[in-house]
């Protein structure tokens, strides 16, 4: 996005996990040739206030949102002290080292544990004990339940950070034009509208001036969800001031450093059974590191602690856990959101049970799923849209048996037994997992036929990749009886479409997707009723296909759906009545309006969708992995996934998303940690030190799917977008200790490389 007169922003940012900012002296940078604007806090004004919380919660007693820039204190390494703008990037850059910050040092907090710990610095003054938030719930009376337990056992599990690191970092584009006082703004943002609103909010615009919009960019995995970032504050802002359009595009050092991140939570965990391996409780008691703020409230491990329960029959639960802030960047969701950590912590202790009952992992799931006809299953707690986390449908021992038969299952102890005769060590793995979709509030879609034919739609929803132009055409195409290839979608703009929420928790087939249904639904209804009055038959003698409506049986007395959009509207058949005359060559055409009273010009409708609770999608992932016990590299030889996501409307686009997710599995499985030292300073800022998996580490992925539909909305879909990344943690767990076996390797976190899996041999 180049705009005439483009000027281009770069950032000073805190060297400092925390530190006390004593003064700012941006004379030099003003200086220099080029500069056009700085901005501090003081500078920035009443504009520098905190974000809002966009999700409260009554037990997150102590929120904190970040201002856009730093005031008097810094809180984690790369949080935004300044902003330059200039001529280009590099002169931005220049100036923004010659930006002089006279910080007083800090003692920061980095560990988990140690945040809670008497003494432990503060990250935010007037928070005792970093805590932000206690959250408990409980179902039924574990404590009876442990009572009379024949078997209990207890693991400490623990996940590390990762972050999103999409192919396209994020970026912000501000024009504003003086003159008719409107603000357009490009972002790389998954929800649009929220931030049109909120920057008329506090710009003092009307909404109708303000546009926002989300090209098509390279990924977003929950890392672009965050509202808002500074940046998509102060662009904007210096672009109103400078009366030019400015740029801002994060470099991968910002994104590794400044980014919004996820996981890092520790559990204590324990599961009592009978002397089967049947469940009868589970107690998880888990702290969670949201970093120096709480924007997205405690979504994150509310996610986690309700997901957690799977697809097992678990009707004694507790779960308890406490959101503590850390010196580090904050937490929001990153694709998975809290339920990878969920399925690591409760497959983990499917293991556990398996080896100290000596039954396979399979069979003790096979003791312990919900079965096929208990649905409805509530499992009694408030899912993070505040509605139940009840499980509308599923299937979940026929996903285990289609993934357990795709991998190989009946031949694979002789063939492992095979290859530890050669001296390799090889592993089976199996997680499985629910995972919670489609979550409102709602979203909207428009849905219009132009005169020449054409279907256009439009919805608030972004898109980062994940084919909603292909699904989408495909539902309206279905409704209309036309090609999907005459129907255009448009995403992300809120010039197109003003109504919604965005592009996250795995929603957007489940909300958009109806709402396009409804909306095009309506267009036909209108189209079987204009139709019905020219051709003089009743609307249940017509039919829809291949972009007309025709009379049953008599397919040559039929209406271009072109042709009732352009009698629709009378102004437009007044000035074309000759072309329209010539489509309706089949019925006289009446003169003047065609339309009822009270009925809208046009054959165009708008639809909304609000789903009662969330969907519940589920699968099965299975692996066979071999680990080099010398250098402690995990290679995958074969991996399958089961997945019911309900009604399927493009196997290829649900393939794609899992593939998708399986690759980040891996990565937050295998490669990818954030560290950092003991005094906060983040050691992996580069993909030299953050190492992301490629085509080489990612094997090939046999996908099978298995459709139980939704009862909870029209189309019976749920949602897929993380279904991919969920139970990958928890899977490699369990092959690579099958794998290691004869050494006796337990794993008990996440992520594993090479150096710890020789460690973990050394040790056992």
């Amino acid at each position: 996005m180049v705009p005439a007169g483009l000027l281009h922003a770069a950032g000073v940012r805190s060297p400092h996990a925390r530190a006390r900012i004593r003064s700012i002296d941006a004379s030099r940078a003003r200086a220099q040739r080029g500069v056009h604007l700085v901005l501090t806090a003081a500078e920035l004004g009443p504009l520098n206030q905190p974000t809002p919380l966009l999700i409260p919660h009554p037990e997150l007693t102590h929120p904190r949102t970040p201002c856009p820039l730093a005031v008097d204190e810094v809180r984690y390494v790369g949080e935004l002290v300044a902003l330059v703008v200039a001529d280009d990037r590099y002169l931005a850059e220049d100036a923004a080292r010659l930006i002089d910050v006279d910080y007083e040092a800090l003692p920061a907090v980095v560990e988990l544990e140690a945040a809670g710990a008497d003494g432990s610095p503060r990250v935010h003054a007037d928070v005792p004990g970093n805590r932000a938030a206690r959250v408990a719930q409980h179902v039924g009376d574990p404590d009876a339940a442990f009572a009379r337990a024949a078997h209990v056992f207890r693991e400490r599990l623990a996940i590390e950070r990762s972050c999103g690191s999409p192919l396209e970092t994020r970026g912000v584009v501000a024009d504003y034009d003086a003159r008719t006082t409107t603000l357009r703004a490009w972002i790389s943002t998954q929800a649009p509208l929220p931030i049109k609103n909120g920057l008329a909010r506090l710009f003092g615009l009307p909404e109708f001036k303000v546009d926002v919009i989300a090209p098509d960019v390279g990924g977003g995995f929950g890392t672009k969800i965050m509202l808002f970032y500074p940046e998509e504050i102060l662009i904007p802002a210096a672009a109103i001031r400078l009366g030019r359009a400015v740029k801002w595009i994060e470099d991968r050092s910002e994104h590794l450093t400044s980014s919004s991140q996820e996981r890092g939570q520790l559990h204590e965990v324990e599961v009592a059974t009978d002397e089967d391996g049947r469940i009868l409780a589970l107690r998880d008691r888990f702290l969670h590191d949201a970093g120096a703020y709480t924007p997205y409230g405690i979504i994150v491990p509310l996610i986690t602690s309700t997901q957690l329960p799977g697809p097992y029959r678990l009707r004694h639960y507790a779960v308890e856990f406490e959101v503590r802030y850390t010196n580090k960047v904050m937490v929001t969701p990153y694709r998975g959101a809290g339920r990878p950590h969920g399925a690591f912590v409760m497959e983990r202790m499917i293991g556990r049970i398996a080896r100290e009952l000596g039954l396979q992992p399979s069979e003790v799931r096979r003791r312990n799923f919900i079965q096929p006809d208990e649905f409805p299953w509530d499992v009694g707690l408030t899912f993070q849209d505040g509605g139940p986390t009840r499980y509308d449908s599923g299937d979940y021992p026929s996903g285990l048996e289609m993934a357990l038969e795709r991998i190989g299952f009946p031949k694979f102890r002789a063939r492992q037994r095979a290859a530890r005769a050669e001296g390799r060590y090889l592993g089976l793995g199996v997680a499985c997992y629910v995972e919670g979709t489609g979550i409102g509030p709602y979203e909207g879609a428009h849905v219009r036929v132009e005169p020449s034919g054409s279907v256009y739609v439009a919805t608030g929803l972004t898109t980062q990749g994940q084919g909603h132009q292909t699904t989408f055409a495909q539902i309206a195409a279905e409704a209309l009886g036309c090609d999907p290839r005459n129907v255009t979608v448009v995403t992300g703009d809120t010039s197109r479409f003003n109504w919604g929420a965005g592009t996250f928790a795995s929603r957007a087939l489940v909300t958009a997707g109806n709402a396009v249904a409804t909306a095009a639904g309506k267009v036909r209804d209108k189209a079987l009723r204009l139709a019905a009055d020219l051709l003089e038959v009743a609307p249940h003698d017509l039919e829809v296909r291949d972009g007309a409506v025709s009379v049953k049986g008599v397919p040559d007395r039929r209406l271009a759906l072109g042709a009732l959009a352009t009698v629709a509207n009378p102004i437009r058949y007044a000035y074309g009545k000759e072309a329209a005359e010539a489509a309706l060559r089949l019925v006289k055409p009446r003169q003047g309006a065609v339309l009822r009273d009270g009925e809208e010009p046009g054959l165009e409708a708008r639809g909304y969708y609000a789903p009662p609770h969330a969907t519940f999608a589920s699968g099965c992932h299975a692996a066979v992995v071999e680990v080099d016990v010398e250098t402690g590299v995990v290679r995958f030889l074969e991996y399958v996934v089961q997945h019911d996501c309900g009604r399927i409307v493009n196997p290829m686009i649900v393939e794609g998303q899992i593939h998708g997710g399986v690759a980040q599995g891996i990565g937050g499985a295998l490669y990818e940690k954030l560290c950092f030292d003991a005094t906060g300073q983040p050691l992996t800022r580069t993909f030299m030190e953050f190492h992301i998996p490629t085509a080489t580490e990612v094997p090939s992925i046999d996908v099978v799917h298995l459709e139980t539909l939704s009862p909870l909305n029209p189309l019976g879909v749920k949602g897929v977008g993380e279904a991919g990344a969920i139970p990958v943690p928890a899977l490699v767990a369990e092959a690579v200790e099958d794998a290691l076996a004869p050494f006796g390797v337990r794993v008990s976190e996440m992520p594993l490389s090479p150096e710890r899996i020789r460690e973990l041999i050394r040790g056992a």
